[in-house]
């Protein structure tokens, strides 16, 4: 096998990697998110997971982050506006990667 074939499987390798992390690191902001906002609405408990499970599967109505927020934001209501939705979202994706990489 080449060096240049070598390289080609580590670029590969290294790309799949990080697409898996970054899905896993989505997912984990989805949970917090939803168990931020459950916590707003005064759900807690099993209560709060059930809502961080059904934010969780709102990621993947579409792609990119505006199904995660229209389904808080729309759960939300009058709770939180959307500067503190998205400001949120933010805080928790760095919280959920810095999370991801001391579990591994």
């Amino acid at each position: 096998m080449s060096s240049f074939d070598d390289r080609e499987n580590a670029f590969e390798n290294k790309f799949a990697h990080d697409a898996e992390m970054q899905f896993k690191a989505e997912a984990r902001r989805n949970k917090l998110l939803g168990l931020w906002a459950a916590e707003l609405m005064g759900k807690t408990g099993e209560a709060a997971a059930d809502y961080a499970k059904e934010v969780i599967k709102a990621d993947f109505e579409e792609a990119g982050d505006e199904d995660v927020y229209r389904k808080v934001s729309g759960d939300l209501a009058d709770k939180a506006d959307e500067a503190t939705i998205r400001a949120q979202m933010v805080t928790l994706m760095a919280q959920a990667k810095s999370q991801l990489m001391t579990e591994t």
